[in-house]
């Protein structure tokens, strides 16, 4: 499961033309479900989303986290993530999850997202989506679960 975190001082989410989700401060979560993941991924790319100290403190250094402060996150599902581009020049996402397997994955990830007491907005899993966005830094930061320890 890969991540793509984007703290921001706002973003909404629109389909044909109509915003269906929108937060404030806090964070823009892209997310791409692969084959082999499972709730243990959710679980890590969730907690490490939450306490990931990117958001800065009174003296201006990046040492709150989106439970400290607060934010709101918005999730978007996004197989791009899973994009291999070794050959050619078009992308290929034989490494991401087939929307049957990655919806589900995509719906408990949300519901882990809300356990920590956040405000958590989501995309239109399997939609075209107009994803907008004020990056705020910018802080932009990638999670790959199964780089984790």
């Amino acid at each position: 499961m890969i991540a793509l975190i984007q703290r921001v001082c706002s973003a909404k989410v629109a389909v044909e033309g109509e915003v269906i989700s929108e937060i404030g401060p806090g964070i823009l979560l892209l997310l791409g479900i692969g084959h082999d993941d499972s709730q243990a991924d959710i679980e890590y790319i969730t907690r490490k989303t939450v306490y990931l100290r990117i958001f800065s403190d009174p003296q201006g250094n990046l040492n709150r986290s989106l439970i400290d402060t607060g934010g709101e996150i918005l999730i978007v599902s996004q197989f791009t993530l899973l994009a291999d581009i070794k050959k050619g020049r078009r992308p290929s996402f034989t490494r991401a999850a087939p929307p049957a397997t990655a919806e589900p994955l995509y719906r408990m990830a949300i519901e882990e997202f809300h356990r920590y007491d956040i405000r958590v907005q989501e995309g239109c899993f399997g939609t075209m989506m107009e994803v907008s966005l004020i990056n705020d830094g910018p802080v932009t930061i990638i999670v790959n679960s199964r780089e984790s320890n």
